[in-house]
């Protein structure tokens, strides 16, 4: 059970180690792009290609999707980035467990965007959990773990990708020696458990009274989607990418000027921030020295 690229390269591991998949379950085909096109989830694409049947149910929690999951007759139900809560009947079929793909080293950040929330809180080290799953979010006992620095400059695109190539071996190799008994599953520590919920579009509006530091993680944290953005001059845009010279300014939050390296913004603690790569509204992503060529601040 899988949805976006994450979780790809776990699917396409199990099926090279041989495991027959009876099963790919994912979201149904939604429109995409600014074209609206109906497309599928790349699991779709990959299970298709493999030849392995697919279903796409709306909700879990009907009987169709039930009889459909208990037909399969599965050892396992392996979970990675699906977008559903499994209920507490579908969590009890198969023969050994359902076993979850987790993007960060639990306890910490349960919930749809842990990724992009350990770059936004600025964390220098990510992870991955294959957990248990239980009828709690992100609550079950721990089977292994595999974690990763953050790089200094890195977006939670790029960490979703490095995150999504470790997954596959430490789940291949977890499920095997948990079937064969050779694992003690960890209990969770609640009081160490935070929470990442799903991003939201307005979470996206640059606060500029904020620190330099935070500022640029909430920028790289947002990178690809939904974006950051701010306002310049009447000019809504989004910015991808930011770097700290290390120089500082006496002038408010939210000042601004053009700079040969992009458009420097003062923040919240004097520190200055240059904007180096962005989109204006209703134009194409660029450089931010290209943009003030044609717009004086």
């Amino acid at each position: 059970m899988g949805t976006p690229d994450f979780a790809v390269p776990s699917l396409k591991r199990l099926i090279a180690d041989g495991h027959e998949i009876a099963l790919v379950v994912t979201q149904p085909d939604k429109p995409r792009g600014r074209k609206r096109e109906i497309t599928p989830p790349p699991v779709k694409e990959a299970a298709l290609e493999a030849g392995i049947p697919v279903y796409q149910p709306d909700t879990l929690r009907s009987d169709e999707a039930f009889g459909r999951l208990k037909a399969a007759d599965a050892d396992f139900f392996v979970v990675a980035a699906y977008g559903k809560i499994l209920p507490k009947n579908i969590l009890d079929l198969p023969r050994y467990a359902c076993v979850n793909v987790h993007g960060s080293l639990l306890p910490k950040y349960r919930g749809a965007a842990p990724i992009q929330r350990s770059v936004i809180n600025g964390d220098k080290v990510a992870g991955v959990t294959i957990m248990l799953m239980a009828e709690g979010l992100d609550s079950g006992d721990m089977l292994s773990t595999a974690s990763v620095e953050i790089g200094e400059d890195e977006t939670a695109g790029e960490l979703f990708d490095r995150l999504a190539e470790l997954s596959p071996s430490l789940l291949a190799e977890t499920l095997v020696k948990y079937a064969a008994g050779e694992i003690t599953p960890v209990p969770q520590n609640e009081d160490e458990a935070t929470w990442a919920p799903m991003l939201d579009k307005s979470e996206a509006v640059i606060d500029w009274t904020k620190p330099a530091e935070s500022v640029r993680n909430m920028i790289r944290g947002f990178n690809p989607a939904p974006v950051a953005r701010t306002s310049l001059g009447g000019y809504g845009m989004q910015v991808y990418a930011a770097v700290r010279p290390g120089e500082t300014s006496g002038e408010a939050a939210g000042s601004c000027r053009a700079d040969p390296r992009g458009i420097a913004v003062v923040c919240g603690d004097g520190e200055v921030l240059i904007l180096t790569d962005i989109r204006p509204e209703g134009g194409k992503r660029m450089k931010a020295a290209d943009f003030l060529r044609g717009h004086k601040i």
